[in-house]
């Protein structure tokens, strides 16, 4: 018994326990029942890194712990707050000032500093005086840069939207041309340009309210990811992985753009590419194939939502198709694909057949939010690819990111935590203000959509 207590505390599995518990990671198993419901652990729904995320097995329980001397970025040395801030904003000056450095490997150093320090920290108030700068400056890094530097500013770009809302709308009207090019630039390295699709629609998710915008940046989404759907022959394309990479990444800006589209657009992309969607189901690859049938379960949620009972044209073989995939257990796959294949599609299948949603409940701090709808969970996807494990501090104080999720104003440190309601009254007040968000948003993005609804 000792010797197996002594090789335990030497292994990797305890390494790994104790880093999460000095990080804040809290684990809990879920409690949900129901048809097709397996309990996973709470591990596998956090964004364990900024670039590399699996898929749960059913959507659970994720939590991090929030202290008032323990934050998530990374900490200048010295106990006083002021003064750690100060060395904080004036690290990140110098990172700024670093982008327009001679040297590619200089800028890029400025670029992941500043991505850091964007993705760990709210900064709204230090930002506001220096958009216009980092803005042109990160511009100019995506325009003359190759490769890496173009990904990185890409990312930067993101992260300036998600930080400053719609008070960087004039930002995004100058930014967006240039995202919007080097997307469909096909002399711009495939990992550059699949990062500009992501860019494009989180700036035009949370810093654009022109329902014509939304409309263009849409219909050039569309443009990269349909060379996936059948040739004239109903061939299935084949493309290198890095091709399918910047397809998947666009239906992901696509479907994260019509998570907020008025109905009247909805209806009218719903026509337009449910037939063709389940054409990405059959390719080569798993990250194509589980952001179609995330796309499709997202259609599905929208269209009941006018219509209960919606079907589709051919829901019989759509379905037949969400199983094969949701109980592959084709060898010539890799292990990890098959896994997280069969556990998003056994969500798609259980959606689009009975209209079923799993939830995740992600805990911050003494705050929650309830992801229970596609809708949320292509919102919630699409910030962790943005902020990476950042996500739980901007959920805690960026007033953009938690408008999305109806959270309110942040909640000052040092505050008791609310009385707690409910499960049950939880998921019912989070439902209603989500739709009352959602047709807000609706609302003031589409100024004119009784108009065209009409025609």
């Amino acid at each position: 018994m000792i010797c197996q207590f002594i090789s335990f505390l030497i292994s990797d599995n305890c390494i790994h326990y104790l880093a999460c518990i000095k990080n804040g990671y809290q684990f809990h198993v879920p409690t949900r029942t129901g048809k097709g419901f397996k309990p996973k652990a709470g591990l596998d729904s956090l964004p364990g890194s900024d670039d590399d995320r699996e898929t749960a097995d059913n959507w659970s329980t994720a939590s991090v712990l929030s202290d008032e001397g323990v934050s998530s970025i990374p900490s200048e040395d010295g106990p006083d707050e002021s003064s750690a801030q100060e060395n904080f904003e004036d690290k990140l000056k110098d990172y700024i000032d670093g982008l327009t450095e001679k040297s590619a490997q200089s800028r890029k150093n400025a670029l992941e500093g500043v991505m850091k320090a964007l993705s760990k920290k709210y900064l709204l108030d230090f930002l506001m005086d220096r958009k216009m700068t980092l803005s042109d400056y990160l511009l100019r890094c995506l325009k003359k840069g190759k490769g890496e530097e173009q990904v990185l500013a890409a990312k930067c770009l993101s992260l300036l939207c998600v930080q400053m809302g719609l008070e960087a709308e004039d930002l995004f009207t100058e930014i967006q041309p240039h995202l919007l090019t080097a997307m469909n630039d096909n002399s711009v390295a495939l990992k550059a340009r699949s990062q500009c699709a992501i860019g494009l629609a989180v700036c035009n998710f949370v810093s654009c309210s022109d329902i014509d915008v939304v409309m263009k940046v849409l219909e050039a989404l569309e443009g990269i990811f349909k060379s996936s759907y059948r040739k004239g022959d109903k061939s299935i394309p084949s493309h290198p992985p890095e091709t399918t990479h910047l397809h998947a990444s666009a239906l992901g800006g696509w479907s994260l753009l019509l998570s907020i589209a008025p109905s009247f657009l909805v209806t009218k992309l719903l026509e337009k590419h449910l037939e063709h969607l389940p054409d990405l189901l059959h390719s080569a690859d798993v990250e194509l194939r589980i952001e179609a049938g995330e796309t499709i379960a997202l259609l599905y949620e929208l269209a009941r939502e006018e219509d209960e009972d919606y079907e589709g044209k051919d829901i019989d073989s759509l379905c037949e198709t969400l199983k094969k995939l949701a109980t592959d257990s084709n060898k010539h796959r890799a292990k990890k694909d098959r896994r997280q294949q069969r556990s998003s599609f056994r969500d798609v299948l259980r959606a689009v057949e009975e209209g079923d949603v799993p939830e995740l409940t992600i805990k911050f701090g003494t705050e929650s939010v309830i992801i229970d709808s596609w809708t949320r969970k292509k919102q919630y996807d699409a910030f962790c690819a943005v902020l990476g494990s950042g996500v739980y501090q901007h959920l805690q104080d960026n007033f953009v990111v938690r408008e999305v999720f109806g959270l309110g104003a942040p909640i000052p440190v040092g505050a008791k935590p609310a009385q707690k309601i409910t499960k049950w009254e939880r998921t019912h007040y989070n439902a209603a203000a989500f739709k009352a968000l959602t047709k807000a948003r609706s609302k003031h993005r589409d100024k004119r959509s009784v108009m065209m609804n009409g025609d």
